[in-house]
């Protein structure tokens, strides 16, 4: 479906019975899309759940502002609010992958009224990613590329190179096909799509910060010892930084990837909160 909010157009993917007695709303991580849930859903769906995967700013392409800082994170986290009011929704089960956890955690810390409960899989509470990065070489060097992604130009001209060569190799230790890799690259390859994307990191500030307490909804952290992205400093410091009933999942010899090498693990802890 689509979604007019904020007068941008969201590409929406529902699915689930249409009576379903929990609504999920799951959010997508870069350089993927609404698809990157596909493996989870049916599991969620089977247990009568009913599921809203969206596509969001910067992906959706009736949603590519062209400023960056329409890319705050604060305003990605409104965008979330809006398409809840649009569909009717006083409130979900947030679930969020990489720049979607990112997302999913300022939607539950700024707007807590909206989220049931919260199930962030690999980036975990903001304060606890910054602080990492602040002390920890290991996690600071982890975020290393970020420094690439926010050079407007630079970093098009080399993740697009040679048929997106850099781009596809971000899915190594993935375990997922060549052909499944395309499906997350190609959309990316359309005018302005990668930089519409990479905006998210354009846009990062200091700013973001303010206002973050701890997290006030129940939340699960998923957290992947094989992350090349996100260390074991930063994943451990969740917990710190939530006040409700909080549960960390650590998964063994999985990489970033975790909702496409490790759906049912996903499915379980979201139908864990959810259905708990």
């Amino acid at each position: 479906m689509k979604i007019t909010a904020r007068d941008l157009t969201f590409d929406v993917v529902e699915g689930g019975p249409a009576d379903g007695r929990e609504p999920v709303l799951l959010l997508h991580g870069f350089p993927q899309h609404s698809g990157e849930w596909a493996a989870v859903t049916p599991h969620l769906h089977a247990a009568g759940l009913r599921t809203y995967a969206l596509d969001q700013r910067g992906t959706s392409p009736g949603a590519r502002p062209e400023a960056v800082e329409a890319y705050r994170i604060t305003e990605c986290a409104l965008d979330v609010v809006a398409v809840l009011d649009a569909l009717g929704l006083a409130s979900v089960h947030l679930v969020g992958h990489d720049w979607g956890a990112v997302c999913a955690w300022n939607v539950a810390l700024r707007h807590p009224e909206r989220v049931r409960t919260l199930t962030a899989v690999s980036l975990p509470h903001p304060h606890a990613s910054a602080h990492a990065t602040s002390t920890d070489p290991d996690q600071k060097a982890r975020f290393g590329y970020i420094k690439l992604f926010r050079q407007a130009g630079v970093a098009e001209e080399r993740l697009l190179a040679e048929d997106a060569r850099r781009l596809r190799r971000l899915f190594d230790g993935s375990g997922l096909s060549a052909e499944a890799v395309d499906g997350y690259v190609r959309p990316l390859l359309e005018p302005g799509a990668l930089t519409a994307a990479l905006n998210w990191y354009r846009a990062m500030s200091p700013l973001d910060l303010v206002g973050l307490g701890p997290c006030q909804v129940p939340t699960t952290y998923l957290w992947s010892d094989g992350d090349l992205a996100v260390g074991p400093t930063a994943a451990r410091a969740c917990a710190e930084h939530v006040a409700a009933d909080y549960r960390f999942v650590p998964l063994a010899g999985i990489s970033h990837w975790i909702p496409d090498q490790a759906p049912s693990e996903v499915a379980a802890a979201v139908l864990a909160r959810s259905l708990g």
